[in-house]
């Protein structure tokens, strides 16, 4: 945070209200599916009902005799995609292999994949024309069950062809070192698949505009990823093709990736020739949008008798589909996050009949951190040791992967103050010690990490004669309030009044932004956002000078203010200048700058970290959990915005709720579908599960990952809550549940 005039508040920290709360609580703010074009036309998807094979027909003719209905498309009569006719067409991360091509042959790879699309003037129409469409199928035996298949796991590409690659097997000292321990520890964990459920449902509007020039409407997370997709799908130049995502109705990463459904939107809409919009249904989120894929991970643990690591072998088999290779990085905390002689990790994925999953919040971080700090409390537990004490033990001054200091690390101060907020003095070494009446008591405690991202982005400016400001960059804003931290960015940094910048974002036609993802937004946009009103206040310097107001001759930046219309010069009542004079008649003074980051990643290890405490009861008779208490506890460098971060925070603790006691997307594996596949069978948590959340943050800036000093929260929030309620648990009950979610059956199951 830079030091200002001492009239003029840094806006940068403030709780500000985000600025476009009115507009989507009074139903003003427009998401991809309420767009209306003229001539607009729906489109309704037909799905597989078998989980491999090939469709050896298709009955469309009662469809296509429908009212109102103006096609019936499959892979028969599809308008070709170029790209698809490529033989080598690789997917892009976060897959390798061969993406699905919609419509382009007779093949089924998993059960609700898209075989046909029925396009009609009303929705309604196309929705009932679409229930007409019969498929027969030569069907193959298909493979969906993990635990059946896991002998095939296999080694991903990208390791088998570089073995520097991160996936790849990985060993510190000794592999498997703990077997020969003082103290040692086995267990296997099991994360199930959970599918991401945002309240808004994907949905796009294509609209070709001219033979070679495409607008899409669409629920994304990477406005610019998708533009590139889709104009290498079709062989145009890349700045013909214009993607809109202004609002995104929560996305929690399956808006990273170009699914078939969007394909499909634009195939009919040149078939037709008109725009044409198309919404999945909720059922249909859970077959076509990725998820986040079933894993069983194993960790060894050994230690001294005082609580020193000795060594932490760690392996994971991550469920994809058959086509393509979704890799993540399950075993990353564990290279890194303790200080042990010993480390080694082996990862592997398994191809199953199955759609291709995708990050999806805290990506594979929380899965690992779920086996790992869930070891953690019970290595200390063997030990009788208290579990934060333990961790306390095993702090690394350095990243002993990287073998480089931290850039920052205020962990400690986050478990000490975390541990004091949640009352963790009352916690008892001995489970099941405490109890309110029916209700065990127990407390835990779950450590997270994530990479402090920083990725090339710019930002463009536009300063008008009436000192308002407009600023665009390309990215999403799927929930954390990226709007309203970029105009406090802009606030602090031009000292103008926040009422008078406009942040726009969500079109493709915008500055270069990465995708919204990997806790990164923040550190790339909102280092451009301040480098171009750096920028713009140096050229408003340089052009006063130029006209003969020598005041403003060498001075710096942090000096130099735009209030009232003004270009003044801090300390100085006599140094200013009216915009307009600035200007030269012109109506505004538009920059664009970049920011991108520096040698100091070759320096120093940057992560961000978090701490969740977790308070539960458990119901001695029914096995029901309560989470009772959260803290969570963040070192995320420079806190832009109090209020907007501590909604991450909160946000995060909830998901991880989710993820500890209650999603479970359970498959029917004769048919290879999911029979969890609405908001009532699938439990989500819901106002009634959620407790007392409090949020703290160290707010200390780390004055190397980039020039505003902060680190990433979304990941951080989730990554570690899942085994705080787990080892919460065990405190309660003392039953070590290692298969998520945690429902009153495995506790009333364990002895």
């Amino acid at each position: 945070m830079k030091k200002q005039d001492a009239l003029q508040d840094p806006y940068i920290g403030d709780p500000m209200d985000r600025v476009d709360g009115r507009m989507k609580v009074t139903g003003a703010a427009k998401y991809a599916a309420e767009y209306e074009l003229p001539n607009m036309v729906h489109a309704v998807l037909v799905t597989s009902t078998i989980a491999k094979g090939r469709i050896k027909s298709l009955d469309t003719k009662p469809a296509e005799r429908a009212s109102g209905v103006l096609a019936v498309i499959s892979h028969l009569n599809s308008p070709k995609v170029p790209g698809f006719a490529q033989h080598d067409h690789p997917a892009e991360p976060p897959t390798g292999g061969q993406p699905l091509r919609v419509f382009y042959d007779d093949k089924v790879y998993s059960n609700g994949q898209p075989i046909a699309m029925v396009v009609a003037d009303t929705f309604e129409r196309a929705l009932h024309a679409a229930s007409l469409v019969k498929a027969q199928y030569t069907q193959d035996k298909h493979a969906t069950d993990f635990d059946a298949n896991v002998q095939k796991a296999f080694l991903p590409s990208q390791a088998q062809k570089n073995p520097d690659s991160h996936l790849a097997d990985y060993v510190r000292g000794k592999k498997e070192a703990y077997k020969t321990g003082a103290i040692k520890i086995e267990a296997e964990y099991i994360q199930p698949t959970e599918v991401h459920n945002p309240m808004e449902l994907q949905a796009i509007i294509a609209h070709w505009e001219a033979e070679d020039k495409l607008t899409v409407y669409d629920k994304t997370q990477a406005v610019k990823g998708t533009q590139r997709a889709f104009a290498k799908d079709w062989g145009i130049p890349v700045e013909n093709v214009k993607v809109i995502a202004t609002f995104v109705g929560g996305a929690f990463g399956n808006g990273l990736h170009t699914w078939p459904h969007e394909t499909a939107a634009i195939i009919a809409a040149k078939k037709v020739n008109r725009p044409v919009k198309l919404m999945l249904t909720r059922e249909q989120m859970f077959f076509m949008v990725g998820y986040r894929p079933h894993t069983w991970q194993k960790i060894g643990m050994s230690a001294t008798a005082d609580g020193k690591l000795t060594a932490i072998s760690h392996e994971a088999i991550g469920q994809t589909s058959s086509y393509e290779e979704f890799t993540e990085s399950t075993l990353q905390q564990t290279k890194m996050m303790y200080a042990s002689p010993n480390v080694d990790t082996r990862y592997r994925i398994l191809a199953l009949d199955v759609s291709t999953p995708i990050w999806m919040r805290g990506p594979g971080e929380a899965t690992g951190a779920f086996a790992l700090e869930s070891a953690m409390d019970e290595m200390a537990f063997a030990l009788n040791l208290d579990p934060l004490e333990f961790r306390m033990r095993n702090h690394t001054d350095t990243d002993p992967d990287k073998k480089l200091p931290w850039s920052t690390k205020y962990l400690t101060e986050c478990l000490q103050e975390g541990a004091k907020r949640i009352g963790w003095s009352k916690r008892q070494l001995k489970p099941g010690t405490l109890r309110d009446g029916e209700w065990q008591v127990g407390y835990g405690l779950g450590v997270g990490t994530f990479g402090a991202n920083f990725r090339m982005a710019q930002a463009t400016a536009r300063l008008q004669s009436n000192g308002r400001v407009i600023i665009q960059s390309a990215t999403t804003d799927i929930g954390p309030g990226t709007g309203t931290a970029m105009v406090q960015i802009a606030a602090d940094e031009l000292s103008v009044a926040p009422a008078n910048i406009t942040f726009q974002l969500g079109n493709s036609a915008f500055p270069h932004s990465p995708s919204q993802g990997g806790s990164s937004t923040i550190s790339s946009v909102g280092s451009a956002v301040q480098a171009v009103c750096i920028a713009l206040k140096q050229k408003l310097q340089e052009t006063a000078v130029a006209k003969g107001h020598v005041a403003f001759q060498g001075a710096e930046p942090d000096k130099l203010l735009l209030q009232e219309g003004q270009l003044a010069l801090s300390g100085s009542t006599a140094a200013s200048v009216p915009l307009a004079d600035l200007l030269n008649g012109q109506q505004e003074l538009v920059l664009t700058a970049e920011a991108k980051p520096g040698d100091e990643r070759k320096k120093f290890s940057m992560y961000s970290f978090s701490v969740h405490f977790v308070e539960v009861r458990v119901h001695s008779v029914t096995g029901v959990v309560r989470v009772n208490k959260i803290v969570s506890c963040a070192d995320a460098g420079t806190i832009v915005n109090e209020k907007t971060a501590g909604n991450q925070m909160i946000g995060g603790a909830v998901g991880g709720i989710g993820m500890a006691l209650m999603e479970h997307a359970v498959m029917d594996h004769r048919f290879g579908r999911y029979v969890t596949k609405d908001l009532a069978e699938y439990h989500v948590p819901v106002h009634a599960d959620i407790p007392q959340i409090e949020v703290y943050f160290v707010n200390k800036p780390d004055p190397y990952t980039n020039p505003l000093g902060t680190k990433g929260i979304g990941e951080i929030a989730l990554i570690g809550m899942a085994p705080a309620v787990a080892n919460a648990v065990f405190n309660a009950t003392g039953k070590r549940i290692r298969e998520l979610p945690i429902t009153p059956d495995k506790l009333m199951q364990q002895v």
